[in-house]
């Protein structure tokens, strides 16, 4: 006589609604809303000045590029000057070790990017989204990362 093999399944089943009740009870515990905290306007005479090593590139209405209060750093379809200036910063701060926030300790980042590169770009709503991305591409082009982008209101 063949004695055909059965799987008994009732210890699986057994521990089936063991793992269902063990997830029932923890569901419930899981946190299921997103609180967001929308700051508030700042006041003007709380209103803090910027870093001393905030880099802001703006775009004026005559297509000018300014970095920080320097004038002069060509156009937007010529950005050149603006490049320069920006890797000359950047070879200033590497030689200096003028490292980002929290950046100075860690061994998992080479020493070029260690280094605060940190740029903004502010342009008048006004301005084609073109000349931003020519902008944003000459200010990656100097070594700038991250790059980010000002939705202030220009006059």
């Amino acid at each position: 006589m063949n004695a055909k093999p059965n799987i008994n399944v009732t210890p699986l089943i057994d521990v089936l609604l063991v793992l269902l009740i063990i997830f029932m009870v923890i569901t419930p515990t899981k946190p299921t809303d997103f609180k967001a905290k929308i700051p508030s306007e700042p006041d003007a005479a709380n209103q803090a000045a910027a870093p001393p090593d905030t880099l802001v590139v703006a775009l004026d209405a005559d297509s000018t590029l300014r970095l920080n209060n320097e004038k002069n750093l060509g156009t937007i379809q010529e950005p050149a000057r603006l490049i320069e200036r920006l890797a000359a910063v950047f070879a200033e701060r590497a030689k200096n070790r003028a490292y980002r926030e929290g950046a100075e300790f860690r061994t998992d980042l080479t020493e070029a990017e260690k280094i605060q590169k940190t740029v903004f770009i502010k342009a008048p709503r006004a301005t084609h989204y073109g000349n931003v991305v020519r902008v944003i591409d000459a200010v990656k082009i100097a070594g700038a990362s991250p790059i980010s982008l000002q939705i202030d209101d220009l006059n």
